[in-house]
């Protein structure tokens, strides 16, 4: 679908930098479909959108140049893509890339690249041939078959019983699912009584922000009653170690989808999108089958499930960028501008996509919803440990025997859930752990007994984050592996500010002429100077990537840690809210 614009909507405070910026559909999907038609972007084909759409070529390029997966030049005949990051290099990732340049560095067929995370990381070091993704020690069969062209489309591993998040029986159909939105639209429950249940079970954003659900929905329902709004599941998982979204997206598409209709439904928004990196394409088509079916059975579409209500899903496919987890950098991508992020205040809630108000939670947050309504939220509250609430989905990778995803009661430690990873591999003791993704602060081995939960994290100096836990095997050279970390935030940043373009260039420079040196420890200047540059960035750069960015570096040298998280951004009446990644 076409994404519409509206002219002539008064501005409000904080968004004067978009003016002149060009309006008008977004090209993305456009650019997507030829890409995906021919595997790059000819310039007559650039030329011929131009004249089309009446835009100016040099905007078109402008948007190519800013995201990594648009292609200016035709690839090889096969494409060889290899995670570098922190889950794959702590399983030999460097030394599986040195093996395949060896044996294919040579042929003129093939083109390999080292990629940022791959969402893969349950089969690191993971790669990707021709964006078929697959464990590294696959990729000579994938090679042999894209030479032949006989290359298939990758699959999905889902699971056989229901998660327990899930209030729906295993084998149940269509028919059975999705009762939640159907009393909603026929109206046995209110939109009113939807937002209290969510605000009494305690559900908080699931995707690093941590703002509690139902106070965000009812903020959205209360503002511009009747104007036009929108809604968007974040599926832009991107960061390392980070994969549970995508086998939700796997096991509950109906969960997903329903949450974000109950979304739209309650705040009063026709059209929903889910934005989806292009890395997941097995997962794509899991959804695109989901809403295909809801289509025909009527219960999208201009009469959602005969209320005469229209509820719309489209599927919007990210052209690459860790950044546009960032929920105003991904509403930049949808306009079908960079994607920077935007200055907050105003927030998404008010002021969102083109203008309208927005409602954008993650892919575990909208699966939560479901079973919420259906057993309540005291149901929800008992189900976590102590004073948490709640299950949590978590993506365990690294040093552990059986790397995956894992959904626990929230509040289990540290140590039960490396446990029922299987432990460290071959027995070894932990050394460290990122409990949070990559953008969390590292922990040592006498952490291990921390709740996982909001509050408890938090305190302890890291954070919750996106539900990536990594671990790190005693042994493992901290430094190293916080400067794996540096490198992915150094490369992911999109530029628009100076501290954090700057900075996260000036500190990997530092760590890497240390490991390059051998000498494995900072100097006291050194250490001065990472200090300088992170307090620099946390304080001053415009979104949570370059104000966590050297985080995890700080945590590893026994300093003071500064930041554990992304600023809290101040909202109107005094309350704060933590960005997106």
């Amino acid at each position: 679908m076409t994404l519409s614009f509206e002219v002539g909507r008064p501005r409000v405070p904080g968004v004067e930098a978009r003016a002149g910026k060009f309006p008008g559909p977004s090209l993305i999907p456009a650019l997507n479909a030829i890409q995906a038609r021919l595997g790059w972007l000819p310039r007559e084909e650039l030329e011929e959108l131009s004249r089309t759409m009446r835009r100016p070529l040099y905007e078109i390029q402008g948007l190519i140049s800013f995201y990594p997966h648009f292609r200016t030049t035709a690839p090889a005949k096969v494409q060889v893509s290899v995670c570098h990051d922190l889950s794959c290099w702590l399983r030999s990732a460097d030394d599986r890339i040195a093996e395949i340049r060896a044996r294919y560095g040579d042929d003129t067929e093939i083109e390999l690249n080292e990629v940022s995370c791959l969402g893969r990381c349950d089969s690191a070091p993971a790669v990707a041939v021709n964006e078929h993704p697959a464990p590294a020690a696959g990729v000579d069969a994938l090679v042999a078959a894209a030479r032949e062209a006989e290359l298939d489309e990758a699959g999905v591993t889902g699971r056989a019983e229901p998660w327990p998040n899930d209030p729906y029986p295993a084998g149940s159909g269509l028919a059975s699912r999705y009762a939640s939105l159907r009393a909603l639209l026929a109206g046995e429950v209110s939109a009113e009584s939807v937002v209290a249940t969510l605000e009494a079970s305690g559900l908080r954003g699931m995707g690093g922000a941590g703002f509690p659900t139902g106070r965000k929905w009812g903020l959205v329902a209360a503002t511009d009653p009747g104007g036009v709004k929108y809604a968007i599941c974040n599926a832009d998982e991107s960061e390392p170690g980070t994969f549970k979204d995508r086998q939700i997206l796997t096991d509950q598409p109906h969960l997903v989808i329903e949450g974000l209709l109950l979304g739209m439904a309650v705040t009063g928004a026709e059209q929903g999108w889910i934005f989806i990196r292009h890395e997941y394409g097995p997962e794509e088509r899991v959804l695109r089958a989901e809403l295909a079916a809801l289509r025909e059975a009527g219960v999208i579409g201009a009469d959602a499930c005969g209320s005469g209500r229209r509820l719309e899903v489209d599927i919007f496919v990210s052209p690459g960028g860790y950044i546009l987890g960032e929920e105003t950098a991904l509403l930049e991508c949808m306009e079908g501008h960079r994607g920077e992020p935007r200055n907050k205040p105003p927030f998404p809630g008010n002021y969102g996509l083109h203008g309208r108000p927005t409602l954008i939670n993650s892919v575990e947050t909208f699966a939560d919803v479901p079973v919420i309504l259906q057993r309540g939220a005291e149901w929800w509250a008992e189900q976590g440990e102590g004073d948490s609430v709640g299950w949590k989905f978590f993506a365990v990778s690294g040093h552990v025997e059986h790397p995956g995803v894992y959904c626990v009661p929230m509040g289990t430690t540290v140590r039960a859930l490396i446990d029922l990873a299987g432990g460290v591999l071959g027995g070894a003791q932990v050394g460290a752990v990122q409990p949070g993704g990559a953008s969390s602060n590292f922990i040592g081995p006498d952490r291990l007994d921390l709740a996982l939960d909001f509050g408890t994290l938090a305190e302890a100096g890291t954070m919750l984050g996106s539900g990536a836990l990594v671990v790190l095997a005693e042994g493992t050279d901290l430094l190293a592996a916080s400067t794996n970390v540096l490198r992915f935030f150094r490369n992911e940043s999109c530029g628009k500010c100076v501290p954090c373009r700057v900075g996260s260039t000036k500190a990997h420079e530092l760590l890497r002429e240390t490991l390059d040196s051998g000498s494995g420890t900072l100097d006291e200047a050194r250490k001065g100077r990472i200090l300088q540059l992170e307090e620099t960035m946390r304080k001053t750069s415009i979104c949570g990537l370059g104000q966590v960015a050297l985080g995890p570096v700080v945590s590893v040298l026994g300093l003071d840690k500064g930041g554990a998280a992304a600023r809290p951004q101040p909202r109107p009446g005094g309350s704060a809210e933590q960005p997106d990644r």
